[in-house]
């Protein structure tokens, strides 16, 4: 007799993995990039034609002028178990349709009716300005960690929060030659410290440098500072004399203190300090990129209790 073939048993599916995915609940901040092209116009209808165009210059002439924006967003949170802060498709939606397809290709005067300025409240859609008004749209529906509004690649700024105190940050650049050496020392032992950068007849860089200043939106202005004002402060006090000098010989306080970019840096928050109280708004930090490879940045205050350099970290990587 033959015995019946036998049916293997059916084995159970083992339990699922009460393990918590890698990363899970791990804090974490993201970026998301968005642009949008519009138009504006500074004009306060409380001034005569004259002291609109004394105090906002071109920026006063009719119909306006337009510029292609770009907006970082960074957003913070724990990973979830699919390893994500936030769906970045969600992400993506909702600055489409609170900000980018209600500006792009459109006056900014118009667009919003925090920029209505027959009302009290409206102001000027300067670009700190217009990254507040953002953040107040973007808030109840992401995380957000801090946003930052390219006007041009020259001019930008960032918010932290809703508080109407904003970081205004303007770039310029100027070309110098240094020799880094200090002058009790041999030509050997400052080779061995700063390597072909102690070549007796030096070298040269472009400089790129940014300066940040910090402060309170206006309320009608939209501004934390005169933008004018503060790019003359720059110019006069730091690119015109430091433009194509040889710093060691021809600003004075490099004669005794050797031109690094983290010298040269510290020098220009010195000089711009106090100069810059006087428009309103606070020198918050000094950037000088002497190289593509090579940058110092230095602060002229000390971080705010509540501020998130986390954030201003993930803005200025992008």
């Amino acid at each position: 007799m033959r015995c019946a073939a036998m049916t293997p048993p059916v084995l159970a599916a083992p339990p699922a993995p009460t393990l918590r995915a890698h990363g899970q609940g791990r804090p974490c901040v993201i970026t998301r990039r968005a642009t949008f092209s519009a138009s504006h116009r500074y004009w306060l209808p409380e001034l005569a034609p004259e002291e609109n165009a004394s105090r906002f210059g071109p920026c006063s002439l009719a119909p306006g002028h337009g510029h292609n924006y770009e907006l970082i967003v960074a957003m913070g949170g724990g990973l979830d178990g699919d390893g994500m802060v936030l769906n970045l498709s969600d992400v993506k939606h909702a600055i489409r349709r609170e900000v980018t397809g209600q500006l792009d290709f459109r006056f900014l005067n118009d667009a919003w009716p925090d920029f209505d300025l027959e009302r009290p409240e409206g102001r000027l859609p300067t670009t700190e300005a217009l990254v507040l008004a953002i953040w107040q749209r973007l808030a109840p529906l992401l995380p957000l960690m801090g946003l930052r509004l390219y006007e041009t690649p020259t001019l930008w700024a960032d918010v932290l929060d809703d508080s109407m105190e904003a970081f205004l940050t303007i770039r310029t650049h100027f070309a110098a030659a240094h020799r880094l050496a200090r002058p009790e020392l041999s030509q050997a032992d400052n080779e061995a410290i700063y390597g072909k950068c102690a070549r007796p007849n030096g070298h040269g860089h472009n400089y790129l440098l940014d300066v940040t200043v910090r402060g309170r939106i206006d309320g009608r202005t939209g501004m934390v500072a005169d933008l004018a004002v503060l790019q003359k402060l720059v110019e006069d006090l730091v690119v015109e004399p430091f433009d194509h000098t040889f710093l060691n010989k021809d600003v004075a306080h490099f004669g005794q203190c050797v031109p690094t970019a983290e010298n040269i840096a510290l020098h220009i928050a010195d000089l711009l300090q106090a100069p810059i109280a006087t428009t309103g708004a606070s020198l918050h930090k000094v950037r000088l990129q002497e190289s593509p490879n090579n940058a110092a940045e230095v602060f002229a205050e000390v971080p705010l209790v509540g501020m998130r350099p986390l954030a201003l970290d993930a803005l200025a990587a992008v």
